[in-house]
């Protein structure tokens, strides 16, 4: 009889990328399980396409006082009747789920009370790529992917697409933007950057979301979205994919880029310790400082010159 699994992630999106190996771990230890995530709205499309999990099923995360809408989700999740549940959400809510609607049923993770409890202290200290391996590890898994995810399966062929927009390669991608609800993540200096690299040479790419539409205006270079429209998440991927090189704020982009091997660096300002978000790979760095809006254009522009793949500045 074919096991059934329950994976949780609601989010947010560069969680949901960090994951990505974690994903495959299960995976791989139940090789003829049935695997369903139980995921939020947005990442439906994304991990629609995940080859690690078989079904993709929405939490609107309601409020708990609509007890309508919990006893439906309570009546669809004991309807899936999981073998094993593995919470890599890991929150207040999720421990209420266990408690109210998944009870007896085996779950990794730290509700209090699970049968497989992931005995990490501090959790919230730990980088996410460890406590991800240290939770499955606790629930008895083999670990391979769980510190490296690869979101190469997620990148669509955007050859036609950079061709129209005339992009050449090699070509470098700046994410200036980020949510607009986090103004603090934000580098103010990306014009100068871009000028700079466009003065090298360098075709320089953006790809801006809807809440940066306004800024990409502001800065020299190919908007990718004149041509197209917003990119969906897997043109996006495949943009950052072929990228020589991205700069970006600590938003979901660039964390998507460092997990799918692009060369890039990230800019971190105080707000939060970049070790512990995974996304340093070993292609991937990050420049942290106090004040975002201090940090000059020259250091910036060095680093990258730094890391840039020899074979890639060949402008």
């Amino acid at each position: 009889m074919t096991s059934r699994i329950l994976i949780i992630k609601h989010g947010a999106f560069g969680d949901i990328m960090q994951a990505e190996g974690a994903l495959r771990d299960i995976r791989e230890n139940h090789p003829q399980a049935e695997i369903t995530l139980l995921t939020t709205p947005a990442f439906r499309a994304i991990m629609g396409r995940c080859p690690w999990v078989d079904h993709v099923t929405i939490d609107g995360r309601d409020p708990r006082w609509r007890l309508d809408r919990m006893i439906a989700l309570r009546s669809r999740l004991r309807a899936g009747h999981f073998d094993m549940v593995y919470d890599l959400q890991n929150s207040k809510r999720t421990a209420f789920y266990y408690r109210w609607m998944l009870k007896g049923t085996p779950w990794s993770g730290t509700a209090p009370g699970c049968s497989h409890p992931h005995k990490a202290k501090e959790p919230k200290k730990i980088r996410t790529l460890d406590r991800l391996a240290g939770q499955l590890e606790d629930a008895g898994l083999t670990i391979k992917w769980s510190r490296h995810p690869d979101l190469s399966w997620l990148a669509d062929d955007v050859t036609e697409l950079l061709a129209k927009a005339g992009v050449t390669v090699p070509y470098i991608v700046l994410v200036p933007g980020c949510s607009a609800r986090h103004p603090q993540k934000r580098w103010p200096h990306y014009d100068r950057l871009a000028e700079k690299l466009t003065g090298e040479g360098w075709c320089v790419a953006m790809a801006p979301g809807p809440d940066e539409m306004d800024l990409a205006k502001t800065i020299p270079g190919i908007r990718i979205t004149d041509v197209k429209g917003l990119l969906n998440w897997f043109e996006l991927a495949g943009v950052l994919k072929n990228a020589a090189f991205v700069v970006g704020n600590d938003t979901g982009p660039s964390h998507m880029a460092a997990h799918l091997g692009t060369q890039g660096l990230a800019l971190f300002g105080s707000y939060s310790p970049a070790e512990r978000t995974g996304i340093i790979r070993e292609n991937f760095g990050v420049i942290e400082v106090a004040d975002l809006a201090a940090l000059p254009v020259e250091r910036v522009h060095a680093e990258m010159m730094k890391r840039l793949k020899p074979q890639s500045n060949s402008v």
